[in-house]
């Protein structure tokens, strides 16, 4: 268990941070903006929380907890290493991912097939989701750029990747089950 008794510790002071296995980084490297916009991601599924309710709000209860799950992964490399640890480091996996899909699948299954572009909107719940999942898009970016350079757990590049559509379509479950989409018209506005 995490215990915080002190907030500021002035260890990050000189623009360095700790990561989960104590090796301390510049705070702007890869893999600290990766998790920080994983941690951003949640902050704005924080938001959209507060506009849901019953199934919804429950998902995105859990959905917030594996985030945590998730920056845990992403702060700790060495992912080869955690074996001979005293404790192996959280990482996220493909039951995570596979529990994602099936929420997709089952809410794809109330929503008619899309004929337009959505543009983010509707009602509030649906355009926080849109939110959420453009920053998670940022967030699967940037841990995609990591996984090319340092060591990155598949599992979480494929939570990130799920979990973009899964936003996307709760925003269409959230609008009424797309019958309140906003959809893209072409050249409206020419």
């Amino acid at each position: 268990m995490v215990v915080l008794s002190k907030i500021y510790t002035r260890t990050g002071d000189a623009g360095q941070t700790a990561l989960g296995n104590g090796t301390r980084v510049a705070k702007h490297s890869l893999r600290v903006s990766a998790y920080g916009t994983v941690d951003e991601t949640n902050a704005t599924l924080g938001l959209a929380r507060l506009h849901a309710g019953g199934e919804m709000a429950e998902a995105l209860k859990r959905i917030s907890n594996d985030l945590f799950d998730l920056g845990a992964d992403l702060c700790t490399p060495d992912r080869h290493l955690d074996a001979t640890r005293d404790y192996p480091a959280l990482r996220m996996i493909e039951g995570q991912v596979t529990r994602l899909e099936r929420e997709i699948d089952a809410m794809n299954e109330r929503l008619t097939p899309l004929r337009s572009f959505i543009l983010p909107g509707g009602s509030v719940l649906a355009a926080q989701l849109h939110l959420c999942r453009t920053v998670c898009r940022r967030a699967e970016r940037l841990v995609v750029e990591l996984a090319a350079e340092e060591d990155v757990n598949p599992d979480a590049v494929r939570y990130l990747n799920r979990l973009s559509d899964w936003f996307f379509v709760a925003s269409r479950i959230a609008n009424d089950d797309g019958k309140a989409d906003v959809l893209w018209v072409p050249g409206l506005t020419r």
